[in-house]
Parts: C-alpha cells; sequence; structure tokens
C-alpha cells in the first residue's frame, strides 16, 4: 500500500513539473529573413572582421540553420556581395544628406567628400569589404546597381564644380577631376582607418580633429577644381 502511495505521489510530481521545449531557431518570413542574415553578417564583420565572416557564422548569428540561407545568396561570394551593396546604398545616402540648397558648387563638393569619410569612420568593416573587389561578383545587380548610385552623387558634386553634366564617357579631364576627388576622400578614409595618419595627425597642434585637416584639404581641392576651370 505504500509503495502504492508513494509512486502515486511520483507521478503527481512528475505530472506538475515543467516540460522544457528545445529552444527552435528564429522563423523569418522569405524577406525578413535576408535582411537578418544581412544585419547579422555586418555585425560580424564590425566585431570580428572580414576574416570571421562565414555564411555558418552569419546564420548562427541570425538564430538560423545555414541552408536557410542558400536561397538568398547561394555561397559566400553572394552573402558579401549583397552587403556590400547595402553599404554602397549607405555611402550614396550619406553623401546625399550632407548636401544642402544653398551650398556654392565647392561646398557641395566638399560636403559630399566629409559624407564619404564620415560613413567610412561610423563602418570601418563595412567600408574596408565595399572595396575588397577579389571577394565581390560585381555582375549581381543589387551591387552593380548600388555603385552606380554611389558614383553618381560624386559625379553630379564634380560635375557642378566643371559646370559640365557628367556621365557616360568621359573626357580625360573630366575623369582626372573625378578620380582626383575620389582619390582624396578615399585616401584619406583609408590612412585614416588603417592608422598611418596618426603619425601626421601627431604633429598637429593638441585637440586637432582629423575632420579639420580633411576640410583644408578639401577646401584646397575646390580651389584647385575652380583653376582648373579658368
Amino acid at each position: 500500500m505504500k509503495n502504492a502511495r508513494g509512486k502515486a505521489r511520483r507521478l503527481s510530481i512528475k505530472s506538475n513539473r515543467k516540460v522544457r521545449v528545445p529552444k527552435r531557431p528564429a522563423t523569418y518570413h522569405h524577406g525578413a529573413l535576408r535582411e537578418a542574415l544581412l544585419r547579422a553578417a555586418e555585425r560580424i564583420l564590425e566585431r570580428d572582421g572580414i576574416q570571421g565572416l562565414t555564411r555558418r557564422a552569419a546564420a548562427r548569428e541570425a538564430g538560423v540553420s545555414h541552408t536557410a540561407q542558400k536561397n538568398h545568396f547561394g555561397d559566400i561570394t553572394g552573402l558579401v556581395s549583397d552587403l556590400a551593396a547595402v553599404g554602397f546604398q549607405r555611402i550614396a545616402a550619406t553623401m546625399q544628406a550632407a548636401l544642402r540648397e544653398k551650398d556654392t558648387p565647392g561646398g557641395r563638393l566638399e560636403a559630399v567628400g566629409r559624407g564619404y569619410v564620415r560613413f567610412a569612420r561610423a563602418h570601418p568593416g563595412l567600408f574596408r569589404l565595399m572595396y575588397r573587389s577579389e571577394r565581390l561578383d560585381m555582375s549581381r545587380p543589387a551591387l552593380r546597381d548600388a555603385v552606380a548610385a554611389s558614383g553618381r552623387v560624386l559625379y553630379s558634386a564634380v560635375g557642378a564644380v566643371r559646370k559640365e553634366n557628367l556621365g557616360g564617357t568621359l573626357t580625360l579631364a573630366q575623369a582626372a577631376h573625378v578620380a582626383s576627388a575620389w582619390s582624396l576622400v578615399h585616401g584619406f578614409a583609408t590612412l585614416l582607418l588603417d592608422g598611418p595618419l596618426n603619425r601626421l595627425m601627431s604633429q598637429l597642434p593638441p585637440g586637432t580633429d582629423p575632420d579639420e585637416l580633411l576640410g583644408t584639404m578639401l577646401d584646397a581641392s575646390a580651389l584647385k577644381y575652380v583653376e582648373w576651370n579658368r
């Protein structure tokens, strides 16, 4: 009789225990999964660098199975290419947002340059990835279109200084002006992110911000464009 009561008590205790259900990976709507994977990939990129970004790592970060992303990106090249496309969309928006209607043509070019460097400083990992052409598939429409959109902002600013509409085939002089403006801000951003610019900054008065140096460089560049167009 005691054994029967003990058994009943144990069964009662077991029945009151909460059954632990294994945690399932997060589920997403088809479109939301792609965005979630891109956000996860960007977090890894900024945290661990390009060497830490793999398809498995992105899936794990997003809380989904490794196979869940195949339909969206195919392989790691597809993933990083679509992530780079996000970067080019953002840098275009950042440069565009820096423009003001009342700016002179030289002021517009300076604003675009500042926006370019501002993006690089805010998203260093993504910025570096965007220019790693050996890792990217430029045939992907999203990436190709985003690169073109970011280029149009720079071309428009240079064209305003030259009082020309830049697009399609360029003359050597037009290409030189675009390349000069791009090289200035891209080189500045790269030297700043990678550290060599710190040596130059240490020779300036204490408290001098890199933005002040960039502004002086852009002012000089704008004057140079004016001289070229006289």
